[in-house]
């Protein structure tokens, strides 16, 4: 875990106070808001520091995050985030400036969370059997609940598919990210800041809906992979891939297979049985516990429980 493009942006008063955590491996959230005690979530444990913020604090943070121009990145401020070298994303609140319907911008920044991002290579390792087969890519959806592990996971996955894997001669595809959230790839002025396989293209901040469509149209991926999939435009642009040949593999929050036969969303794509495999993931054991892998086709567990 990278964590001194973090330093860089933070006042001097404020990296002391959190000297002390930047290395640990479960920090998670650095929250920071006007007059109020700074926040830190390190794994399950919430932790108040004495350190209270000014509004100077989080100027001097924004404009370092920006490069000093933060005219120039208006349109991930739209977005309510701004992600920075190394992958990490800070959420932002304040006053929305309101055009034509739409969120323009965000002033009178109020509260900042910095969420560290992490790269744990090889941690798809031990599932790609269960993704791979016979050179061949199973339209597979990881369903979890929020902060599980699921886009760690499914940057590894992502990987694996776009490098290949010698110890199952799996050879590389051609893998496109529509990377909608800028979590994937993690790209910071279009560069991704994180190890995302060699053969892989992204479409950062770009819609799933269309995003799906432009990169087959574009890119001619052999895999399509896209995080956190819910709207009826999502499902349809997934449909359409399925009918282009091209495989998937996606996430969703959720808590097992059962969340998605009962949400009216799912409908289309069950019926059209886009997937084949799911992968389920909880934090019973930690962040990235895969609890078990359900095969579609045949409406069973391949594995149950933690897997080793």
């Amino acid at each position: 875990m990278d964590t001194k493009e973090i330093l860089n942006i933070l006042p001097e008063r404020l990296k002391n106070e959190i000297r002390d955590f930047i290395t640990d491996k479960e920090l998670q959230e650095i929250r920071i808001k006007i007059n109020e005690p700074l926040i830190l979530q390190v794994g399950n444990r919430e932790i108040i520091c004495k350190y209270v913020a000014c509004i100077q604090d989080l100027s001097t943070i924004i404009k370092r995050m920006s490069n000093y121009s933060i005219y120039a990145f208006e349109e991930e401020m739209r977005r309510g985030y701004i992600t920075i070298s190394g992958g990490h994303r800070i959420g932002i609140c304040g006053r929305c400036v309101i055009e034509k319907g739409e969120v323009k911008t965000i002033k009178d920044v109020s509260s900042l969370n910095i969420r560290i991002c992490r790269e744990i290579i090889g941690c798809s390792n031990k599932i790609m059997k269960f993704i791979a087969s016979e050179n061949k890519i199973i339209n597979t959806i990881i369903i979890s609940p929020p902060k599980c592990g699921k886009t760690t996971f499914i940057r590894d996955i992502t990987k694996n598919i776009s490098n290949g894997i010698k110890a199952m001669d799996f050879k590389g595809k051609k893998v496109c990210i529509v990377d909608e959230r800028s979590e994937i790839g993690a790209c910071s002025c279009g560069v991704p800041q994180l190890n995302i396989g060699m053969r892989t293209d992204v479409l950062d901040g770009c819609l799933k809906s269309e995003g799906i469509i432009m990169a087959i149209r574009s890119m001619s991926p052999d895999v399509i992979v896209c995080d956190e999939i819910g709207s009826y435009k999502d499902m349809d642009s997934i449909v359409t891939a399925l009918n282009s040949g091209v495989s998937l593999i996606t996430t969703i929050h959720g808590y097992g297979v059962q969340d998605l036969e009962n949400r009216p969303v799912f409908k289309t794509i069950l019926e059209n049985k886009v997937f084949r495999r799911a992968i389920v993931l909880s934090g019973r054991n930690g962040a990235g516990t895969i609890e078990y892998v359900y095969d579609f086709p045949n409406k069973k567990k391949i594995i149950g429980e933690y897997i080793d």
